[in-house]
């Protein structure tokens, strides 16, 4: 998101009532707003607005949301805040197994969504894409972080294991980039929470384990010999050694 405009938020819903709702409310935000009520056009739209934000209902007919999300995923970096219609924890694990950031359970708080959506704004708003590396020794270059086989290119938002590219989100990489930042510091899932979505979330802290499964998937990074993320059981993550 550039800072010359408001974000781009597009909502995605198929009860006339609920994106009404949810419309008025971003609208009052001061955010610009497309709608859709399906999901094949939803694919199509996310191409032509480029939406900063992405709220997705679940469970939209013919092409339902989680379809949509995977296939965003193939070409969109966008912040997907996925609506659920049950407090099911499946739903919300696949939700977001196949992209999505977030979630919220129907019935919600329209004021909770817009606080969310704007969370994420701030962030993509003051989100450095170069800031200084703490941790490293006086001299190394700041622009890559790596650890062992694992080798992170900060300003390119690019991620290599055992000399392979590895296909990322901006939450898993925000996430992966915050514990290579903090060499052998255990972060709690509220200090990950703080870092990577902001610090007035409101959400679910569980939402951290969800990504760091999902990116210990992808570095091929086993939970029960880690190389990389390593858990501290009651507490949070670190990083590892890269052994």
């Amino acid at each position: 998101m550039s800072a010359g405009r408001a974000g781009r938020v597009l909502v995605v819903e198929d009860e006339p009532t609920i994106l009404r709702m949810v419309q008025k409310y971003l609208d009052r935000a001061g955010l610009e707003v497309e709608v859709c009520q399906d999901g094949a056009a939803a694919v199509q739209t996310v191409r032509d607005f480029a939406p900063d934000v992405l709220v997705l209902d679940l469970g939209l007919p013919g092409v339902d949301g989680l379809e949509v999300c995977r296939q965003v995923r193939t070409f969109s970096t966008c912040h997907v805040l996925m609506l659920t219609a049950r407090d099911d924890e499946m739903d919300k694990v696949i939700g977001l197994s196949v992209g999505a950031d977030d979630y919220m359970t129907k019935p919600f708080s329209a004021r909770e969504l817009v606080a969310r959506v704007q969370a994420r704004l701030r962030r993509l708003h003051h989100l450095d894409p170069t800031p200084a590396v703490t941790g490293l020794p006086d001299g190394a270059e700041n622009s890559v972080v790596s650890v062992g086989a694992l080798v992170v290119d900060r300003p390119g938002r690019r991620v290599c294991v055992d000399g392979a590219p590895v296909e990322v989100t901006k939450i898993e990489f925000d996430l992966l980039l915050a514990l290579l930042e903090r060499p052998g510091q255990v972060l709690s899932r509220r200090q990950l929470v703080q870092l990577i979505w902001d610090t007035q979330w409101i959400g679910e802290e569980h939402v951290v384990d969800v990504h760091v499964a999902r990116l210990r998937k992808k570095l091929r990074d086993r939970a029960t010999a880690p190389r990389f993320i390593e858990t501290v059981r009651g507490i949070g993550y670190r990083m590892g050694q890269g052994r």
